[in-house]
C-alpha cells in the first residue's frame, strides 16, 4: 500500500469506525440505565478513568500543552458537553430523532471553519447551510406554537451536543502542532470535569447498579472511549472539516438499523423528511468538497485564543 494511499484511507476507516460505535452506543447506555446506573453517572465513571490513566501527559508536555492552552480549553469544553448532552439525549430521547438532530453538527462546523479558520464558503457551501436549515426546521416544527421549536429536553442536549461537537472539531482542526494524545486527555478530562460537577449541582440520585456492573463500565467503557475519542479525533486531524464531518453521518447508518432492530420506537413523518433533508445537505457538503477543492482549501489563521 502507497504511502499516499495510506495517508487517505487510514483517516476515512478511523472516522468510519468511530461513527459505528456512536451509532450503537445508544443501546449499552440504556442497557445500563436499566441496571441502575443513570447517564451522568455513567459519563462519569467511563471518563475518568482514561483522564487519569493519561493525565502524566500533564507533566511530561507541559511545553506542548502551555503552548496553545486557548485552543485545548476549547477541545475540552466542547467535548465535554458533547458527550455528556449526548448521551442524555439518547437516554431520554427517539434514537433517530436525537442522532439527526445531532447531525446538524456539520451545518455549525461550516459555519466555524469560515469564521474561526478562514475556509472559504463556496456558492453550494452557503446553498447546503439552507438546505440543513430547513431539513432543522420540518424536523422542529411544532404545530401547536406555529413554528420550528425543539419539543423536548432531549432535542435541546441533541442540538447542543451537535453544536459542541462542531466546536471540538474545528478546534482540533486548528491546533496541528498539538499532538492527539495530549487533545484526548483534554476532552477526557473536560468530559470527567462536567459530569461530575453537573452531578454535584443537580443532586442526582446515587446509582443503584451492582458492584458487578460498575465494574464492567469501569472496564470496558473506558477501552470504547480510548477507541472513539482517538479514531475521531485522528481522523478530522487529518482531513478537512467538511469531508469529515460527512463521512461521520454514517453514525446515521448504524443509528438506524440498530435502533430498528432493538426498539419499537417510531418516526413521524415530518421526523423523516426533515431528517432527509439534512442526509441530502451532508451529501451536498461532500460534494463541494469533491468536486470544487479549490474553493474548501484550507486556510488557517496563527492567532490562538485566549
Amino acid at each position: 500500500m502507497s504511502t499516499k494511499y495510506s495517508a487517505m484511507i487510514f483517516p476515512v476507516i478511523s472516522l468510519l469506525i468511530s461513527a459505528t460505535l456512536w451509532g450503537i452506543a445508544w443501546f449499552p447506555l440504556r442497557l445500563l440505565e436499566s441496571n441502575g446506573l443513570q447517564g451522568l453517572w455513567t459519563s462519569a465513571l467511563i471518563y475518568c478513568v482514561p483522564a487519569l490513566v493519561a493525565s502524566f501527559l500533564l507533566f511530561t508536555r507541559r511545553k506542548e500543552i502551555l503552548s496553545q492552552p486557548g485552543w485545548l480549553l476549547l477541545i475540552a469544553a466542547g467535548n465535554a458537553w458533547c458527550n455528556v448532552a449526548f448521551i442524555l439525549a439518547i437516554l431520554e430521547g427517539n434514537v433517530m430523532r436525537v442522532l439527526l438532530l445531532f447531525y446538524l453538527s456539520p451545518l455549525w462546523a461550516t459555519l466555524l471553519a469560515w469564521l474561526i479558520l478562514k475556509e472559504h464558503m463556496s456558492r453550494l457551501a452557503v446553498v447546503t447551510l439552507i438546505i440543513a436549515m430547513s431539513g432543522a426546521a420540518v424536523m422542529l416544527w411544532d404545530p401547536s406554537i406555529g413554528h420550528p421549536w425543539p419539543s423536548s429536553l432531549s432535542d435541546w442536549l441533541a442540538i447542543t451536543s451537535g453544536m459542541a461537537f462542531a466546536v471540538a472539531n474545528v478546534s482540533v482542526r486548528r491546533t496541528q502542532g498539538i499532538s492527539i494524545p495530549v487533545k484526548n486527555l483534554s476532552s477526557w478530562i473536560g468530559v470527567s470535569v462536567l459530569a461530575i460537577v453537573w452531578i454535584a449541582v443537580s443532586d442526582a440520585p446515587n446509582p443503584t447498579a451492582s458492584y458487578n456492573v460498575i465494574l464492567w463500565t469501569l472496564v470496558l467503557g473506558p477501552l470504547m472511549v480510548f477507541v472513539m475519542t482517538f479514531t475521531v479525533q485522528y481522523g478530522v486531524t487529518k482531513l478537512p472539516v467538511y469531508r469529515s464531518a460527512v463521512i461521520l453521518l454514517f453514525e446515521l447508518v448504524a443509528g438506524a438499523v440498530s435502533s430498528q432492530l432493538l426498539t419499537d420506537e417510531v418516526m413521524r413523518i415530518n421526523e423523516w423528511i426533515g431528517g432527509g433533508v439534512i442526509v441530502l445537505a451532508a451529501y451536498l457538503s461532500a460534494y463541494a468538497y469533491v468536486h470544487h477543492p479549490a474553493e474548501t482549501k484550507l486556510e488557517i489563521r496563527t492567532e490562538i485564543p485566549k
